[in-house]
């Protein structure tokens, strides 16, 4: 009988230093959200498998779920609807199915320097946030 410990679980080192000090109470008033895994490109810019927390999201219009923020998108995801709160561990085989529950920041402050290598944000994007104070 091996008695040896094992893991089964990745652990993640949250860097949420992107949230200004003004930001920590919209916090509680995150939004529900599911990402469409499909969405994100899993293998080349998220090898780590998990999606960092600070990436700008996008409402899909047809489904209504939520992928990765692009100005080339042509399914609704050119319209900025906030950041992912919290980083979020990706099982590679689960974007077959495509769903993942996750934590939508849409108000507060964002310090732009802290934001991970990737995010998403450009010009268009900080105006279509309004509730977020970008510094």
């Amino acid at each position: 009988m091996d008695l040896s410990p094992r893991t089964s679980h990745t652990f993640l080192n949250e860097d949420q230093r992107w949230i200004g000090p003004g930001g920590l109470s919209a916090i509680q008033d995150a939004r529900s959200i599911t990402l469409n895994l499909a969405l994100f490109d899993l293998v080349t810019a998220f090898p780590n498998r998990y999606l960092p927390s600070g990436l700008v999201l996008a409402k899909v219009t047809a489904t209504g779920l939520y992928g990765p923020y692009s100005d080339a998108a042509v399914d609704g995801r050119t319209v900025a609807m906030g950041l992912l709160l919290v980083s979020e561990p990706v099982d590679v085989g689960a974007a077959v199915t495509g769903n993942h529950p996750a934590a939508l920041y849409w108000r507060g402050e964002v310090i732009q320097s802290f934001l991970p290598t990737g995010h998403g944000l450009d010009a268009p994007a900080i105006v279509e946030l309004p509730r977020i104070a970008f510094i």
